[in-house]
């Protein structure tokens, strides 16, 4: 107990016990400054069968570290092996107890001390010569560093997810509007509550193969032609070209087409669409083909009834039905597949 002064002075310490020692209690030596006692108890020492357990205590506030001991009290034998994880575990410790609330306000209060004193006793009466080769080295930094500013919007490119606040349109609510943060990575597409923190949609940034944009809203075509729709509240039009620009960069789709399409002398439309919405064939020069229409377009919506709720029948019977026919869609590739 006379060394407890020079023993307390550790932030991790390690007992060793021999075979037949009492069960070790850290109220024999603790101080304030200990938070982390590993004990190491020697097996059969001195022989073959030669070998080593580990228990570790914590004060409250330190975090759990690694590395894991090992399950169903299971022992060391191979002395390389039991130093290296017995030297992991005493660094995991040390870093783990730096986090504790203890050692948070002491830095804390070394850092304010630091910066009192050189408040205090370093700070200079003396006013800087602003004039000559002081001035010029400014305005040559600024200069500088006018050269090398970034490219205005050059995190559009960025890998990581760029986040908009937005209104998504629930469509299992009623059609309410939900407050949500839309986030596009390299990778993918996500819509999360606000409130709930929820991730509410996501795809894939290959799936979108298009979106239709207005001023302050967004639909956001993926799949095989499923949408989410977004709003952004007046004054934050910017954010809406900002999406746009974000989805040229990183998808494969492309900026939906209205059409009306009118009927030849017999009632045709002059083309042909197939079980997914995607067109097979368009009569050439016909109504459809001068409207812009050309095989691989995906119809997305028809008389503003979305395709992908429709089955084959009713699209058929939707073009064949309406009086004016009005479809969006989106074009397909410059080879002519469809997106």
């Amino acid at each position: 107990m006379l060394r407890k002064r020079h023993i307390g002075n550790d932030i991790v310490t390690i007992i060793f016990q021999e075979p037949g020692a009492l069960p070790f209690t850290p109220q024999n030596i603790r101080s304030h400054f200990q938070h982390v006692f590993v004990i190491v108890r020697v097996h059969n020492p001195c022989s073959d069968n030669t070998c080593y357990s580990v228990a570790v205590t914590r004060m409250k506030d330190v975090p759990p570290f690694g590395p894991p001991l090992p399950s169903n009290g299971l022992t060391f034998r191979d002395p390389a092996a039991f130093r290296a994880f017995l030297l992991a575990k005493i660094i995991n410790a040390e870093n783990a107890a730096h986090k504790s609330e203890k050692f948070h306000a002491m830095a804390t209060r070394t850092r304010q001390g630091y910066l009192r004193d050189l408040a205090e006793n370093c700070v200079s009466t003396t006013p800087l010569d602003t004039a000559g080769k002081l001035n010029n080295l400014i305005s040559l930094a600024s200069k500088r560093k006018e050269r090398v500013r970034a490219r205005e919007g050059a995190e559009m490119g960025a890998l990581g997810a760029l986040v908009w606040r937005v209104l998504a349109q629930d469509f299992s609510g009623g059609g309410a509007e939900l407050p949500c943060a839309l986030a596009i990575s390299n990778e993918y597409i996500v819509l999360a509550d606000c409130s709930t923190k929820e991730v509410v949609f996501n795809c894939f940034c290959a799936d979108v193969i298009g979106w239709t944009a207005e001023r302050l809203a967004l639909k956001i075509f993926y799949g095989r032609g499923d949408h989410i729709a977004l709003r952004v509240p007046e004054g934050s039009a910017q954010d809406i070209r900002e999406v746009v620009q974000r989805l040229k960069a990183l998808t494969v789709g492309c900026e939906t087409v209205d059409m009306t399409l009118r009927r030849n002398g017999l009632g045709q439309l002059g083309f042909h669409v197939r079980l997914d919405g995607t067109v097979s064939e368009v009569e050439e020069y016909g109504f459809a083909w001068q409207a812009g229409l050309r095989q691989g377009s995906r119809l997305v919506e028809i008389c503003k009834v979305a395709a992908v709720t429709l089955s084959h029948e009713q699209m058929i019977d939707l073009l064949r039905t309406s009086v004016t026919v009005k479809v969006v869609i989106i074009p397909p590739f410059e080879e002519g597949g469809a997106r």
